[in-house]
């Protein structure tokens, strides 16, 4: 059996997949199916105590957001998913790092729909792109509550087109651990912030 420490050894040192070689990842790809067969919570989606609050990336596949890492003079921060159950909204957001003063993030808000007892559908629904400063950024909690009270900010602001979505499997959840797949084949690996 595969065991969440497994887990955790094999993305050390990976910088949330930007620095896995090809075999790093095919070895962390077979932990993670091995924890996915273990599944200490047969129903992922019915456990909403364990799936609600903020949630920080420790290790994706996923090309869009290692992708941020790629801008000049800036470096990928911590990169957060921030689940609200009762209002069945996430919210992703990847802090970057840079030139003093200069600091910026990357948020994406969305709906989600249980479909399956492991399935999510996701309609994506606002983008926000900017300076750490002046939209008052200083926690993913403290960010979240300024978006759900409705507030504009002074960034790059705006409505998503509802014709985005997608999917994501969670796979795996337990108190401090979360598995999921997504929808282009991505995989992330999170644990609670």
């Amino acid at each position: 059996m595969m065991t969440k420490s497994a887990l955790l050894e094999a993305i050390a040192g990976t910088n949330r997949g930007l620095l896995a070689t090809e075999t790093q990842k095919q070895a962390i790809l077979a932990v993670i199916a091995g924890l996915e067969d273990f599944k200490p919570t047969p129903r992922l989606l019915e456990a909403t105590h364990l799936l609600e609050g903020d949630w920080r990336l420790l290790y994706t596949t996923s090309k869009a957001l290692l992708n941020l890492d790629r801008f000049p003079f800036y470096k990928l921060g911590q990169i957060y998913q921030c689940i609200r159950v009762e209002t069945t909204s996430v919210y992703n957001i990847a802090e970057i790092y840079g030139l003093p003063s200069l600091e910026a993030l990357v948020s994406v808000a969305a709906k989600f729909e249980p479909v399956s007892d492991r399935r999510v559908q996701v309609k994506f629904q606002r983008s926000i792109i900017g300076l750490q400063k002046l939209v008052g950024y200083k926690s993913p909690a403290y960010f979240i509550q300024q978006i759900e009270s409705g507030q504009k900010f002074t960034a790059i602001d705006f409505p998503i087109n509802s014709d985005q979505q997608g999917w994501l499997d969670i796979t795996y959840i337990d108190s401090d651990l979360r598995i999921g797949r997504g929808n282009e084949g991505s995989v992330f690996v999170l644990s609670k912030a």
